[in-house]
């Protein structure tokens, strides 16, 4: 099948809009990346308007210490208020995208409020330290430290450390998806999801919609390799942790809700790796949203397929979380 460079025509009407809208961002230089990336989110965000939930949500900047070197690793807490709220809540850890490289607290914030107030969840989300200064594994060990913080500060009375998911978008998704591997592995906390949104999970790069959807909106697949060459420090090949399609054994896994996206290069290996997730036992919903490009519920936080999305997720968090140990 030949690749479609002009994807408007396949997206979903309320869509086509807002994929014109998106600025292109390299990665070839990841300092330039960065600049370029947040002014893309700074404007999208201006384009769409404040979130209307977030006067709904207490929202604090702080940081966790590393047990290992005592370094700082900054968060964001997102709590939801209301009188009648029943603490403790559950927690969602969540990590936000940009190609490892790129993105902050700021990316996902909105997302991270509607999460919270709507699906009545503590969001953590994690500033991780970013690669090439720090390849892997420093993100995910700013992650999993987060995690286990968040697991054993049972005097906290917001949270309830028995009841945590792991969550993310591309990037971000890829990180969630090796904490849980970790977790397993590790005997370490009990995740009760992971919240899988469209996440780069394969170095190898040999999937059919790379090559379907080569300059489709949200992700250039050119950058691909350059994602993965700036996160692993050019390994090639990297563990499992960094690149999890090269699992070979699911078993025992956390619960999975996976999201793709029909017209995104990062579709099939989401797929694939839902479908292995499932072969080995593990409990997976998978959604692939039709006509929509990666990144859309960002881009278009009032279009019906988003709204549609977030309530799956929403349901998804809620559902997971009143499943017994």
């Amino acid at each position: 099948m030949n690749s479609t460079d002009n994807v408007s025509g396949l997206l979903d009407r309320e869509l086509v809009e807002a994929e014109s809208r998106q600025p292109f961002v390299s990665f070839i230089d990841p300092l330039k990346a960065r600049r370029n990336f947040r002014r893309a989110v700074s404007l999208s965000r201006a384009l769409r308007g404040p979130c209307s939930d977030e006067r709904d949500v207490e929202v604090e900047d702080t940081a966790f210490t590393a047990p290992d070197d005592g370094r700082k690793i900054p968060v964001r807490i997102y709590t939801p208020l209301g009188e009648n709220q029943p603490t403790p809540l559950p927690v969602l850890l969540y990590m936000h995208g940009g190609a490892f490289v790129a993105g902050d607290l700021d990316t996902e914030h909105d997302r991270c409020v509607t999460l919270s107030r709507n699906a009545e969840v503590v969001v953590v989300s994690v500033d991780y330290r970013r690669p090439p200064e720090h390849p892997f594994p420093a993100a995910l060990d700013d992650c999993y430290a987060v995690l286990c913080q968040v697991s054993q500060d049972t005097g906290n009375p917001r949270w309830d450390g028995d009841r945590i998911a792991v969550g993310g978008s591309s990037a971000g998704g890829n990180l969630a998806a090796g904490l849980a591997l970790m977790a397993r592995d590790r005997s370490g906390p009990r995740i009760s999801l992971q919240l899988l949104l469209y996440p780069a999970l394969d170095d190898r790069l040999t999937s059919q919609s790379l090559r379907l959807f080569p300059r489709a909106s949200g992700w250039n697949v050119e950058d691909s390799p350059r994602m993965w060459r700036h996160y692993t420090g050019g390994v090639t090949q990297p563990h499992q942790y960094a690149a999890p399609a090269r699992c070979d054994d699911f078993r025992h896994v956390a619960p999975a809700y996976m999201l793709v996206a029909e017209v995104d290069a990062l579709r099939d290996e989401g797929i694939d790796y839902a479908c292995r997730m499932m072969r080995d036992g593990v409990p997976v919903e998978l959604h692939c949203f039709a006509r929509a490009f990666h990144g859309f519920d960002l881009a278009a936080p009032h279009a019906a397929l988003t709204r549609h999305a977030m309530a799956d997720q929403i349901a998804a968090l809620a559902a997971a979380f009143a499943r017994p140990s």
